[in-house]
């Protein structure tokens, strides 16, 4: 069990780790249209982009599907620049894409693309014949770095609402403008 243990700590590092910031910038930029007391659905939302992330890599680890590493350098900054488009364009509006259910599904998609940058290295991480402990273990590690970013991250936006008293529409303006701006860097820079 003690070698299981990697996996676990992979997982957590591959969301923590300020090298990993396409997934943190992802994290974050998802976050920035829900308020405080959306908490529940940042949960479930983050929760479904784990599950996406977790589809990608099963596949990938049964050689179900291949992956091209420069297009997965295109499509993930994509995914954080149209979050970003999605949280400004929508705030505060109700209709189709505002709709907390499309959000969840479109965090369950982009999951699927980001979990494909990791894909590779992780069958190298595979040993064995099965992969359900260790695929359990890291993204059980992913599911709780991610946690632990969203805490941070809803912390840092508890202050700025309740004790700089900023309004949330400037935050989720500034978020969102910083997530598609460093995105819209690193995708042109994968070009």
């Amino acid at each position: 069990m003690e070698n299981l243990n990697v996996f676990f700590v992979n997982g957590w590092e591959h969301i923590v780790d300020i090298n990993a910031y396409d997934h943190l910038l992802f994290v974050t930029t998802l976050c920035a249209a829900f308020k405080l007391s959306e908490w529940r659905q940042i949960l479930i939302i983050i929760t479904a982009f784990t599950i996406g992330h977790s589809g990608t890599l099963i596949l990938s680890s049964l050689d179900v599907i291949p992956t091209n590493p420069k297009l997965i350098d295109l499509l993930i900054p994509f995914t954080i620049m149209l979050t970003a488009i999605a949280n400004v364009v929508n705030y505060g509006k109700k209709g189709k894409f505002s709709d907390t259910k499309i959000k969840y599904i479109i965090a369950l998609a982009f999951g699927l693309i980001h979990g494909l940058a990791f894909a590779s290295n992780f069958k190298f991480m595979l040993f064995g014949d099965s992969i359900i402990m260790p695929l359990f273990l890291f993204n059980v590690g992913i599911e709780v770095g991610q946690l632990f970013i969203v805490l941070l991250f809803m912390i840092a936006l508890w202050f700025y609402t309740k004790v700089v008293k900023g309004e949330h529409s400037k935050w989720n303006l500034f978020v969102s403008g910083a997530g598609f701006g460093i995105a819209a860097t690193i995708f042109l820079n994968a070009l």
